[in-house]
């Protein structure tokens, strides 16, 4: 039954993912509160020239691809706030044109330079063939990401839940906001070699959005959301193990998926609570976690 846990390569991407869910969990919790669950997709994508060319220019090198993912994705995200405020274009429209322009030459780019490495890997990723560098970078972006955490987590649900107020009370209300999409940027690289472009993401919101119907407070809406990343995780890896032809990456999400349809409709605050406050105002329960327990 456990036979599984007698390959090498199983143990790593176990490893591997559980140390992921518990990164990508506080971000994809605040993408989701924040109401920038699209935007984190975004980011996804405009990542991806930004680790073709380093890919092309220095081959499988971790550290390049670090430097080149990070360059692309906080470009997308600067010229989209530049774009937003000197155009008559609002910001979803410029990060939805930059996001598609930078994927399609991240493509472009991998196709025309030959690459030995197939274009699923890129897309898909490669969870079950996991090195040492890698298990190093989602280490590292975990630790990160946990100390960053503690150290802006108070601000950081302030200007989530009462931005007006945290701006007229900050001396620099943009730096909680920009060191936040950074760790958005910086998850998605940690994530891209394990789930690629497509899929990293999923991982981020998925069990961010299940876990909102079930709670109502920020502590316990962070623990779930990890809860159901590491199930969904450990899940789609068993099932790729026992049907080889499903790639690692969209049996995660799709477990993910499952996750957060059967929070849908049977989550405290899924369909059974829409259809109780119907033709009532919402109450502040049922739109955004408290800040304190």
């Amino acid at each position: 039954m456990f036979e599984w846990l007698d390959y090498a390569f199983m143990k790593r991407a176990l490893v591997a993912t559980s140390i992921l869910s518990f990164s990508v969990a506080p971000v994809g919790a605040f993408l989701v509160l924040r109401r920038l669950s699209l935007a984190g997709e975004a980011l996804a994508h405009a990542i991806v020239p930004g680790i073709v060319i380093a890919f092309v220019i220095a081959g499988l090198s971790v550290l390049s691809m670090i430097v080149g993912g990070l360059i692309a994705g906080v470009s997308v995200a600067v010229l989209t706030t530049l774009l937003a405020r000197t155009t008559i274009i609002r910001e979803d429209a410029s990060l939805a044109s930059l996001y598609l322009v930078a994927l399609a030459l991240g493509i472009f780019i991998l196709s025309a330079a030959g690459s030995a490495v197939p274009l699923k890997s890129f897309l898909f990723g490669s969870i079950l063939g996991i090195d040492d560098e890698t298990l190093i970078l989602i280490g590292a972006t975990a630790t990160i990401t946990l100390v960053s955490f503690a150290i802006i987590l108070r601000p950081l649900i302030v200007s989530t839940i009462d931005p007006v107020f945290f701006e007229s009370q900050s001396r620099r209300p943009g730096l909680v906001g920009q060191w936040f999409m950074f760790l958005v940027v910086l998850n998605l690289i940690g994530a891209f070699k394990a789930l690629g472009t497509l899929m990293a993401v999923g991982l981020m919101i998925l069990p961010a959005t299940a876990a909102r119907y079930w709670t109502s407070t920020i502590t316990s809406y962070l623990v779930l959301t990890f809860l159901f990343a590491l199930t969904s995780s450990w899940a789609g890896l068993i099932i790729s193990f026992y049907a080889p032809d499903v790639p690692s990456g969209p049996a995660i999400v799709l477990v993910a998926g499952g996750i957060f349809v059967f929070s849908l409709l049977f989550g405290p605050q899924g369909f059974r609570l829409t259809s109780q406050l119907r033709g009532a105002p919402k109450s502040s329960a049922a739109t955004a976690p408290e800040a304190a327990e």
